[in-house]
């Protein structure tokens, strides 16, 4: 049975008691009223203690109860037993987590609404030097960079920051934000010191080389050219040698000037100023005329008159190989658009060919060096495979993106968006 029904069952006997007793007596209104009123007076009673029990949480043994009220402590103790038992699945997770994290080679710092720290774990506190006592402090108080600073303000967290270390400024550290929840960021910071160390050697190995390689280019070619003079054209063999050997003598000329650029790219500071960009793609045009010696390609549609803030030689450069690459890899009696437009978010240049087109599988590699699309063709065609590289260290310089669309057959179009805020008068 029940314990509802057994509550149900005892007040009806004892309304049924009073019937009788207050029948017998002529007293059934004051016999039920008192009986009303010990009913209500024990559940006050029983409110009471249970109120004061569940104020101090539950602590202590439940008081003495019988009926209902027994059956509520019970299901009250049934509840806090499973809320005990999840507690203690919660805080055995949570210790893992932490001991897991504690153990991961790239710091990690927990930061609240207000760039304030939550948590660190112990590769961030050796790396950015925090401490326990630390936690709550704003993390731009502690790790005081400019660049750190402002990549928290700007909010961003596309890219990552790179910065020495506070504790060994002989580290370098790659800092990362990821956000979650409600306001919540996660920091991540690497250890990148080696990375670095051997792009700088990288970088200063190909220019090295790449100069290097310079003297002896021009001896090579000053011999050829006097060997070439001196060519009486007798012999087919020969003369055909030395253009074999010119042509090859210039490849690589175009080669080291390419990779010193890209030196060059990687190395020098930026150096802006308001570039005529409708200037100096009517001169890029004119010259690339000039080169095509037949019917002219090249259509030009000067839809801006923006100038952009930035540095010539490298824009000059990187809209020549664009332009380039164009009139190589499309009939020679096709037209190449060129096109310098402004939408509200940026300023665009676009390059349209109607050549071969490119695989979408190729796309996301023709901006790395040394890299070319095998293609069968009837006809070879010259080239380093640095061109689209150097379009894409010149775009990251001028904080502009390069977007690239192909269709086999079709052609492809190579769009250079720079960001309105490069806009000069």
């Amino acid at each position: 049975m029940g314990i509802w029904q057994k509550e149900i069952i005892t007040v009806f006997l004892l309304l049924l008691a009073i019937t009788v007793v207050g029948v017998m007596t002529k007293l059934f209104l004051p016999l039920l009223f008192l009986l009303m009123l010990a009913i209500i007076m024990r559940q006050v009673v029983q409110i009471t203690r249970f109120e004061k029990w569940i104020s101090t949480g539950g602590r202590g043994s439940a008081p003495k109860m019988s009926g209902i009220w027994e059956e509520i402590y019970f299901h009250i103790y049934r509840l806090k037993k499973n809320d005990k038992r999840r507690k203690k699945k919660l805080s055995k997770m949570i210790n893992q987590f932490r001991q897991s994290t504690e153990a991961l080679p790239d710091a990690a710092v927990v930061l609240g609404i207000h760039d304030e720290i939550d948590w660190a774990n112990k590769a961030a506190r050796d790396v950015f030097g925090l401490k326990a006592s630390d936690k709550g402090q704003r993390i731009p108080n502690l790790i005081r960079f400019p660049e750190f600073i402002q990549y928290l303000k700007v909010g961003d967290y596309k890219e990552c920051v790179i910065l020495p270390s506070p504790v060994d400024h002989r580290m370098t550290l790659q800092v990362r934000i990821v956000p979650y929840g409600a306001g919540l960021r996660l920091l991540l910071a690497q250890d990148v010191t080696q990375l670095k160390k051997m792009e700088r050697m990288r970088k200063d190995f190909v220019a090295n080389v790449s100069h290097e390689l310079r003297t002896p280019l021009t001896v090579l070619k000053g011999y050829l050219e006097t060997l070439q003079d001196l060519d009486d054209e007798q012999s087919p063999l020969l003369t055909k040698s030395f253009q074999q050997m010119q042509g090859q003598t210039e490849r690589m000329q175009h080669l080291v000037d390419d990779l010193l650029l890209l030196t060059r790219l990687e190395t020098q500071q930026k150096k802006s100023l308001c570039i005529d960009v409708p200037a100096l793609l009517s001169q890029i045009c004119k010259e690339g005329d000039a080169l095509e010696n037949a019917e002219r390609r090249i259509q030009l549609t000067l839809e801006s008159t923006g100038h952009i803030m930035g540095e010539e030689q490298e824009l000059r450069s990187a809209f020549t190989n664009l332009l380039g690459n164009a009139l190589k890899y499309s009939p020679g009696d096709s037209v190449v658009k060129v096109r310098w437009y402004q939408t509200k978010t940026a300023i665009i240049l676009t390059v349209e060919d109607q050549g071969e087109g490119i695989e979408k599988s190729d796309i996301p590699k023709i901006t790395e060096r040394f890299y070319r699309v095998e293609t069968k063709r009837l006809k070879k065609v010259n080239g380093t495979g640095l061109g689209l590289a150097i379009v894409k260290h010149v775009l990251m310089r001028h904080d502009g993106d390069l977007i690239i669309t192909s269709e086999i057959g079709k052609g492809s179009s190579f769009s250079c968006r720079f960001p309105t805020a490069r806009i000069c008068n």
